[in-house]
């Protein structure tokens, strides 16, 4: 009976202090990100540079040629970016219809398809004429101001940027939840961390790179999932900062259906634990040795735990306790552990609070509290189905494109 207490009271210190330092983390960064960062918002160079806007994608017939037409309407000199469609497995209608557009259109076919093999591909074939490589999603749409604002951002010194990614639709539960905790991280990873002098997490897509050194570093780089990451973790070893542009928008489209949910959570679920295992000793290495939180604190990311399970873990966690303590009484123990368990419930709903833009505060957004149960279920179950997620190309499929 000590032993099995003694293990109990193991796992539980674990997990406080696994699940405390997550929402330590997550309110600190997350207070920081109220707090607004001015900066410059003129082209002080007077250089317009010129863009390749990669957007990859896979059988996405029902999105590509809407999204190809909003990007051509950028408020940005039209001779100083170029729309570059990289098609794998679009039907000959899709195919048709971009090549009536005035973008370049780049067809590919790879037996194992992945989204680092089409940028890479992409790069082979078109000219060596840019100065910026900005990578979108085949479901995201820019807004009009969004290259004038990238293209400021390279005027401060930057070569890595991300763009405030928000979402395109809010039609399902599921769509709002998406785009809630969306904004969460954007405020947390993103805004938080630059306000502090850390790097901005990147997001996949809505990000720019000076153009050669996104070349160069695509090009060792055949990751199945999780290609950004790689380029992140580069780039902070080598102590580069990324810079986040709050108000500079892509819209992109959240998920909608709970298979996809699920799907798409497993992949990435799956992409951060692997890079966990690469890069641990390294970052420990790097952190004590050379001082580099920034690498440090990526490294740290990949292994603390996604907003949703890290609410509703603490959540129940801190309802058997105060279960126990209602059904066998009050002991000072019990009361001090209780205590503890519901301080973290309140700092982790903090966090999300200063984290939630005002527009989520809503009538949809309470009716939409009701799947959080299922979002958890599906992420948590998540957890145990992730071998082999990231030897195979997990596609999300899009379909729902509103005009913004």
């Amino acid at each position: 009976m000590k032993i099995l207490t003694l293990i109990v009271n193991i796992l539980e210190s674990i997990a406080f202090i696994y699940l405390g330092f997550a929402a330590l983390y997550a309110l600190l960064f997350a207070v920081a990100g109220v707090f607004p960062k001015k900066r410059s918002s003129n082209n002080l160079s007077g250089i317009d540079r010129k863009f390749a806007v990669l957007v990859p994608g896979y059988k996405e017939d029902n999105v590509i040629f809407e999204v190809a037409c909003e990007a051509l309407k950028q408020e940005y000199p039209k001779d100083k970016f170029d729309i570059i469609i990289i098609a794998d497995s679009f039907m000959a209608e899709t195919l048709e219809k971009l090549k009536q557009l005035p973008i370049k259109l780049i067809e590919v076919s790879f037996e194992k398809s992945t989204k680092s093999k089409a940028l890479n591909k992409a790069m082979e074939i078109i000219d060596e004429g840019y100065d910026i490589a900005l990578v979108l999603d085949a479901d995201n749409i820019m807004a009009p101001d969004f290259l004038k604002k990238m293209n400021q951002a390279f005027d401060n010194g930057f070569i890595a940027v991300q763009g405030h990614r928000v979402a395109k639709n809010q039609n399902t539960s599921f769509a709002v939840l998406d785009a809630i905790s969306e904004e969460i991280n954007n405020n947390i990873f993103r805004k938080g961390h630059r306000n502090l002098g850390l790097s901005s997490a990147l997001i996949g897509s809505g990000m720019a790179f000076e153009y050669a050194f996104f070349k160069s570093s695509m090009a060792v780089i055949d990751a199945v999932g999780g290609f950004d990451k790689e380029l992140e973790l580069k780039l902070l070893k080598n102590r580069v900062k990324i810079e986040y542009l709050n108000d500079a928008l892509v819209y992109d489209e959240k998920v909608q259906k709970a298979d996809v949910f699920a799907n798409q959570r497993k992949r990435w679920l799956s992409a951060q634990l692997i890079y966990f295992r690469r890069n641990l000793f390294s970052g420990i290495y790097h952190l004590f040795i050379k001082g580099n939180l920034d690498y440090f604190d990526k490294v740290y990311q990949f292994i603390s735990p996604p907003r949703v399970l890290l609410i509703g873990l603490v959540v129940i966690i801190t309802l058997i306790y105060g279960s126990v303590e209602y059904l066998l009484g009050s002991s000072g123990v019990l009361i001090y552990t209780s205590f503890c368990w519901i301080l973290l419930l309140i700092m982790v709903i903090t966090a999300f609070i200063f984290s939630i833009p005002a527009k989520f505060y809503t009538k949809e957004t309470l009716k939409s509290i009701k799947t959080l149960p299922k979002v958890f279920f599906l992420m948590f179950f998540s957890l145990f189905k992730l071998k082999g997620a990231n030897k195979k190309f997990i596609h999300t499929q899009h379909g729902t494109i509103n005009k913004i």
